[in-house]
């Protein structure tokens, strides 16, 4: 970690000049400089008194924040199968399950049916990329077909089943995170 950077990064952050965040603390101007520039090292008490000249402490300074995945690749994909149903699973998003919405790809071979949901918080979404299939809930039948979408809450029992004679693939979305 690059101490000096960050210390600057947080005094740009605060709007601050070298001299204003020196004054804040009882140090020079040139001190300051100097410890952005990473050619001194301040005393543990003078750190911990620049930190809180800039809103923060020891912990959060030091913590570390990973920067957050925007783009998945086939090789981070989680896949499973089920042959009993005739359906594969494939997570798009690893780890989605911590976020507020969990999306995958679900693919129902002819003859299959995603096993049947009981009622639980949230809603869900699909769209489906290829064939046709029949969204049950709560005993009713809704047919949607490749380029239509669904949305529905998921207070009743639900499933999804394959409607045609070739595979049918949908995006699938719950919120919150149900696979």
């Amino acid at each position: 970690m690059n101490i000096g950077k960050k210390i600057k990064e947080l005094r740009m952050k605060n709007n601050l000049t070298q001299e204003e965040l020196a004054n804040r603390c009882e140090l020079s101007k040139g001190f300051i400089s100097q410890i952005e520039r990473d050619l001194t090292s301040p005393s543990i008490t003078t750190f911990t008194d620049i930190l809180e000249s800039l809103g923060t402490n020891l912990k959060d300074f030091f913590t570390e924040v990973e920067d957050e995945k925007i783009v998945f690749s086939k090789d981070d994909m989680f896949i499973s199968k089920d042959d009993e149903y005739k359906f594969e699973l494939k997570w798009i998003i690893p780890n989605a399950q911590k976020n507020q919405m969990e999306p995958i790809l679900l693919t129902l071979e002819e003859g299959g049916r995603y096993k049947e949901d009981h009622p639980h918080e949230g809603e869900e979404l699909g769209y489906v990329l290829s064939g046709s299939i029949f969204v049950i809930l709560g005993g009713k039948k809704y047919k949607a077909k490749k380029g239509e979408s669904f949305y529905y809450k998921s207070n009743v029992d639900h499933s999804i089943i394959n409607a045609g004679k070739k595979k049918a693939s949908i995006i699938w979305i719950s919120t919150p995170p149900n696979f």
